[in-house]
């Protein structure tokens, strides 16, 4: 499972030309799911989504977690973050999870999301769409499952 975070001051995502997501200041956290992921591989990645400490303190040090600044989250599927480039120019995806797993543990990834975090939206899984983000730093963060669980 890979998380792509973007610390952003706001950020949309629109399906058919419509907003089906918004968020203020908070996280855009871009899921991919690969197809030995599971609800515990996902409960891990979510307990250090939401404990990473990179908004700004009184001193302007990262130390707040998305919790203490009552930060929002949107969160959007993405099967390219499982993209291998190794050979020729057209990625593969074989590595992406199926589109009924991925579903699965996205609504999952929202839900437990939602237990946590006051405000979270979400885009549509298996849609094509636009998302608008206001990057804050520019602050970027890649978890990697295959990295923080072992």
């Amino acid at each position: 499972m890979k998380f792509i975070i973007q610390r952003v001051n706001k950020a949309s995502v629109c399906v058919e030309n419509k907003i089906v997501g918004a968020i203020n200041k908070g996280y855009v956290v871009f899921v991919g799911i690969s197809s030995t992921d599971t609800p515990e591989i996902a409960d891990k990645m979510i307990s250090k989504l939401l404990k990473l400490r990179i908004f700004e303190d009184e001193n302007g040090k990262t130390n707040l977690d998305i919790k203490s600044t009552n930060g929002e989250l949107l969160i959007i599927s993405q099967f390219t973050l499982y993209a291998d480039c190794r050979k020729g120019n057209r990625p593969s995806f074989t590595n992406a999870g199926s589109p009924e797993l991925a579903n699965e543990l996205y609504e999952y990834i929202i839900c437990k999301c939602q237990e946590e975090i006051e405000h979270v939206n979400h885009g549509i899984f298996g849609a094509h769409m636009l998302v608008s983000l206001e990057n804050n730093g520019p602050f970027t963060i890649v978890l990697d499952s295959d990295e923080i669980i072992k």
